[in-house]
């Protein structure tokens, strides 16, 4: 397993792409755009290396401002397989709050748990690992 990326919430995509990429230093390395779910994801990172972790930026529609506190969305971890990994965490006695399945709007295979302070940890299929 390993640390794919940090999801953060913001409230301007470009103002936070221009942010990291100029005053961080790190890379645009891709969009993705889902206007039928009213969000859009830029990720951020130092490299297309697969062992760099990512930032994920996510704007969803309409939203312009979070509160100190909601714009942590939630870390993410590669996994070989996530139905055994959720299996897994659930016989250790974690909280599945979204089972595996596709993402909306793709194929990729994803789920959530939650860890015991109540933060997010997305789980993405990554067969290579």
């Amino acid at each position: 397993m390993r640390l794919l990326h940090t999801m953060l919430r913001v409230g301007d995509l470009q103002r936070s792409i221009n942010f990291y990429t100029q005053a961080m230093g790190m890379q645009l390395l891709r969009i993705t755009r889902r206007p039928e779910q009213n969000y859009d994801l830029a990720f951020v990172g130092y490299g297309n290396n697969p062992e760099h972790a990512e930032i994920e930026l996510t704007y969803n529609y309409g939203v312009t401002a979070y509160e100190l506190g909601t714009g942590f969305g939630h870390l993410a971890i590669g996994v070989p397989d996530v139905v055994a990994t959720c299996e897994h965490i659930a016989r250790a006695g974690g909280t599945i709050t979204r089972a595996p399945g596709a993402v909306k709007g793709g194929a990729t295979v994803i789920a959530f748990v939650q860890d015991p302070d109540g933060y997010k940890i997305e789980l993405i299929e990554r067969p290579a690992l």
